[in-house]
Order: C-alpha cells, then sequence, then structure tokens
C-alpha cells in the first residue's frame, strides 16, 4: 500500500526509513537528513506487509516543477521495483496538483533508475553530503 503521509505513526515510519538508508547505511548527518523543509514536503510512503518499505517526498518548487527528495527503498526491499512505484505515485500526484514536472538530485549510482523514469541530467556531478549526485529534470507530458 502506498500513500500520502497523514498520521504522526507514518511520518515516523517514514523518518525510521530514511534514518535506516541515508543516515546509517550512507554516512549522511541526522540533522543534515531530518531538515527544515520537513513540515512543507508532502511525504509519501510505501508499506509491504504492514512495516514501512520505502518513502520519498516532495514540495513546490520553481518554475512550476516539483522538487523531490529522500527517496529511499529498504535494503530488504530492494530489487522488487518500488523505488519506481514511489516515483510513479509521487510523479501523478505532482502532475494532478499542477506541476509541469519533477526535479531532483539523484546520486550517481542510481542515474540509470532515473534515466528509465525518463528523467535527464541537467549539468556536471556534485557532491552533497559527500555523495556524488547529478540535478535531474522530468518535463510531464
Amino acid at each position: 500500500m502506498i500513500k500520502i503521509v497523514e498520521t504522526e505513526k507514518e511520518m515516523q515510519d517514514a523518518l525510521s526509513v530514511r534514518k535506516s538508508v541515508f543516515v546509517d547505511e550512507q554516512g549522511v548527518s541526522l540533522e543534515a537528513e531530518i531538515d527544515d523543509l520537513e513540515d512543507i514536503c508532502k511525504h509519501v510512503i510505501l508499506y509491504e506487509d504492514n512495516k514501512p518499505a520505502a518513502v520519498g517526498r516532495y514540495r513546490s518548487y520553481e518554475s512550476g516543477l516539483a522538487k523531490i527528495e529522500r527517496v529511499a527503498v529498504m535494503k530488504p526491499y530492494r530489487k522488487y521495483g518500488f523505488g519506481k512505484v514511489v516515483m510513479d505515485f509521487i510523479n501523478s500526484n505532482a502532475k494532478e496538483e499542477g506541476f509541469r514536472g519533477s526535479i531532483l538530485n539523484g546520486q550517481t549510482h542510481a542515474k540509470g533508475f532515473y534515466n528509465k523514469l525518463g528523467y535527464q541530467v541537467e549539468g556536471e556531478e556534485f557532491l552533497e553530503e559527500g555523495i556524488p549526485h547529478y540535478k535531474m529534470k522530468l518535463i510531464y507530458e
């Protein structure tokens, strides 16, 4: 089941996925991971067997674009397509809300994943929290 986070428990579940993936696995500081944008973002959570499995968030950005951030899948649930499910859900909602496309900073290792979803690289590789990223954009049809 995938949904927009609506309750405090769902928010805590979403944060637990992000902490596990970004803080524990990738070494991002907790202070950098949980930021001052939490309250203005729409958070998405995917549950599998009643356990939080994948997350993402999005917010209004610039020029009618949604900014997608913090997309993460728990290790036991990788390779099941849950990242694509989260991205498709976010983009579908963003399009319905009137956004003309979305932008994200995708980790370099995930560039191929985002390319398959239609995202195009904009600019050079850069470091964010010590991790190589690319700015990527998708304009909705």
